[in-house]
């Protein structure tokens, strides 16, 4: 990997969303890891310390809340989070936003809002098309 290259953790059991936000995040140059529930997501971010979190609220074997809650008292504190989600409810998301994730976004979701959240989260100035030249 060269250096300066972030590392992004995606964690959920839904293959089509993990293979779409790997796909595209992957062509703007992140380094991508995946797990498929909560457990292996906690496993993967305490061994693989990535610069972001991308993370499902409702999975199996442990869910996002539970993985934050873990997270947020390992040393170091919290991976910055995104968290994305197909519940609706707003005490959820006030929740996570207590538990300390920086963005919260409801599935469906374009990926171009996804890339803008995580260059927002990681401070990556978004591109102008200058930049392509």
């Amino acid at each position: 990997m060269p250096p300066g290259v972030k590392t992004i953790l995606l964690v959920d059991d839904d293959t089509e969303i993990i293979e779409s936000m790997r796909a595209v995040l992957e062509n703007k140059g992140f380094r991508i890891l995946v797990a498929r529930d909560g457990n292996a997501g906690l496993t993967v971010a305490e061994r693989e310390n990535p610069d972001l979190l991308i993370l499902d609220m409702m999975m199996p074997k442990k869910s996002g809340f539970l993985v934050l809650e873990k997270l947020k008292g390992r040393p170091g504190g919290l991976i910055p989070t995104i968290m994305i989600t197909g519940n609706e409810g707003s005490r959820h998301r006030a929740y996570a936003e207590m538990l300390g994730v920086r963005d919260y976004i409801r599935k469906p979701f374009a990926m171009e809002k996804l890339v803008r959240s995580v260059e927002k989260v990681l401070e990556i100035p978004p591109r102008t098309r200058d930049d392509d030249y």
